[in-house]
């Protein structure tokens, strides 16, 4: 294989473990962003929870390829929402996408290092 710096290819594991604890920490800021307000509706606490399973399993690694689909759910939900508000290519939306790009990498290529997953803990 042709490679600029072939020595980068042994930590090929390195990139799915960064994707997945920056996927954990967002879906855990959601979290917090929505409980922050007061009142918070009962669908809102709904969709918090999800969130907060969905990002604490991500960033400990376990069941990480489900969390990913219930990620991918969440985000193509997100991303139809903006669409309906005639908002497509717009920031948000952008935003969105790559997330989802990236629920889908996770989905492909596995939790990566130091995951619960892969230790079979």
């Amino acid at each position: 294989m042709l490679s600029l710096f072939p020595t980068l290819l042994s930590w090929d594991q390195v990139s799915p473990f960064l994707i997945r604890i920056v996927l954990g920490a967002i879906f855990l800021h959601w979290t917090y962003k929505a409980m922050k307000h007061r009142p918070v509706s009962t669908n809102k606490k709904v969709v918090a929870l999800i969130e907060f399973v969905t990002g604490s399993l991500l960033i400990i690694g376990l069941w990480t390829q489900a969390a990913a689909i219930i990620a991918g759910l969440n985000l193509i939900v997100r991303l139809v929402e903006r669409i309906q508000k005639k908002a497509f290519l717009t920031d948000g939306v952008n935003y969105y996408l790559i997330l989802f790009v990236l629920t889908l990498s996770i989905l492909v290529t596995g939790p990566g290092i130091w995951a619960k997953d892969i230790l079979g803990l």
